[in-house]
């Protein structure tokens, strides 16, 4: 089997990746998803895909973040496996290439956030990788 990992940059690429991100965001239309990512790139936005036998089975989407209590951070906005190819340890494999990406330009961590239901999302995270179950996130619909 074939893997590698690799930044999604063009726009054939970003198409591609779609069906995958659809599966956590459920609410885009793949429209959606183009407009909101182009106005995402201008902010740093990256998005970086595990390939295995060259189609794209995990996605992590992330920006460079600095504030006083994570400092010059990563912080990764949308992590997810191909809902086919999961427990096969693809996730795990992209998020330790991007901790590595990411202290190789600077960060001192990378953050992110769970929904309250994604209970095995928070093992995984927590015993599996050594996450820090550190605050609330908190939003306000406008």
């Amino acid at each position: 089997m074939y893997e590698n990992i690799q930044e999604l940059t063009t726009q054939e690429q970003l198409k591609e990746a779609f069906p995958i991100l659809n599966q956590l965001r459920t609410d885009l239309t793949e429209e959606t998803y183009l407009h909101l990512l182009k106005e995402m790139q201008k902010d740093g936005y990256k998005l970086f895909a595990l390939y295995s036998n060259e189609k794209i089975v995990s996605l992590a989407g992330f920006s460079w973040r600095i504030n006083f209590y994570n400092k010059r951070h990563i912080f990764i906005y949308d992590l997810v496996t191909d809902s086919k190819q999961r427990s096969f340890g693809y996730g795990e494999k992209l998020l330790l290439y991007i901790h590595s990406w990411a202290k190789e330009q600077g960060a001192e961590y990378v953050a992110l956030e769970s929904g309250l239901q994604r209970i095995s999302a928070h093992r995984f995270y927590e015993d599996k990788l050594d996450y820090d179950k550190w605050c609330y996130s908190f939003r306000k619909t406008l």
